[in-house]
C-alpha cells in the first residue's frame, strides 16, 4: 500500500495573477483535470456561488471561488457535467471507507477527487496539487499493542471525458 506519487501544480493560479493562499482547491483541481484555463474555471465557480440561493443553513454567498465551493449544489453538478465530468461515489452511509489515495485504488485518467474538506486532481495515478493531501497516519492501541496506518479516504471522484460521451 503506497501513497500516490505527488507533483506540485497550482493549476495556473499564479499565471492568472492570483497571490497568497486561499480555499480555491475546487477551481485548481478542475483546471488541472480538464485543461481549462484557471481564470475561466474560477469565474464559472464564482458566478455559481454568487447566484446560489440562500438557505436556513447557508446565507447568501459572495461572488467568489476562493472561500470554498458547496459541491453538493445542483449548479455545481450541472457545471461539472457540462465540462464532461461524471461522478462516481466511493462511500455511502454505513459503508465505511473503501477507496483511499493509494496506488491501485483509483482508476487511471483525469480525475477530480473529493477527500475530507478538500478537492484534488489525480492524473493517471499522480496527485497534482499545491500540497500532498495523502495524509497517512499511524495509530497505536495500548490495550493489545496493535499498530495500523490509516490513509486519506476518497468520498468520490469526477472522471473527465473530453468528448462528453456517456454523461
Amino acid at each position: 500500500m503506497k501513497n500516490l506519487p505527488y507533483v506540485y501544480d497550482d493549476g495556473g493560479r499564479k499565471d492568472a495573477g492570483r497571490k497568497g493562499h486561499t480555499r480555491d482547491c475546487v477551481a485548481r483541481a478542475i483546471t488541472i483535470a480538464s485543461g481549462k484555463p484557471y481564470a475561466e474555471v474560477y469565474e464559472a465557480l464564482a458566478a455559481g456561488t454568487g447566484n446560489q440561493r440562500a438557505t436556513s443553513r447557508t446565507g447568501k454567498r459572495t461572488r467568489t471561488a476562493s472561500k470554498g465551493i458547496n459541491t453538493s449544489r445542483k449548479w455545481f453538478k450541472d457545471y461539472m457535467h457540462t465540462l464532461g465530468f461524471r461522478w462516481t461515489p466511493t462511500m455511502g452511509i454505513g459503508t465505511g471507507c473503501t477507496v483511499h489515495l493509494l496506488e491501485g485504488e483509483l482508476p487511471s485518467g483525469r480525475l477530480v477527487v473529493a477527500v475530507s474538506g478538500h478537492y484534488t486532481a489525480v492524473i493517471d495515478g499522480v496527485i497534482r496539487d499545491t500540497h500532498n493531501p495523502s495524509r497517512s497516519v499511524m495509530h497505536y492501541r495500548e490495550s493489545d499493542g496493535k499498530i495500523w496506518i490509516s490513509h486519506r479516504c476518497v468520498y468520490g471522484y469526477w472522471t473527465f471525458n473530453q468528448t462528453g460521451e456517456g454523461l
